[in-house]
């Protein structure tokens, strides 16, 4: 990916959060450690993006939030997929798949 290795697509972002949470109740950090560990290091969220759309989420109600403690002992909010948020994953994986599909098409033709 040259230059760009690392760096998330616009809009890739939630559907990677929304995806990750769908396999229970996370934090921050440990949401950042399941992207880059699921995708080998190629993707790694920046801080700032990963707050910001988990807060956009939130208010959306795709995602519950509540505060508690971590493994570590220290004070964390874990965030929950709602009803809405599994739709949401559900809708945005079909329409991510096909886009992706697209590309594919247009990258292996000759």
């Amino acid at each position: 990916m040259g230059d760009d290795k690392g760096r998330l697509l616009q809009g890739t972002l939630d559907v990677l959060i929304l995806k990750a949470l769908q396999r229970g109740p996370l934090h921050g950090y440990a949401l950042s450690t399941w992207i880059r560990e699921t995708t080998e290091g190629v993707l790694q969220v920046e801080d700032g993006a990963l707050y910001t759309a988990l807060h956009r989420m939130e208010k959306r109600r795709w995602l519950s939030a509540e505060w508690g403690v971590s493994e570590t002992n220290r004070r964390v909010k874990t965030y929950t997929l709602t009803a809405a948020g599994f739709e949401q994953l559900e809708s945005r994986s079909d329409s991510w798949n096909e886009y992706a599909d697209a590309v594919g098409k247009v990258l292996r033709s000759v």
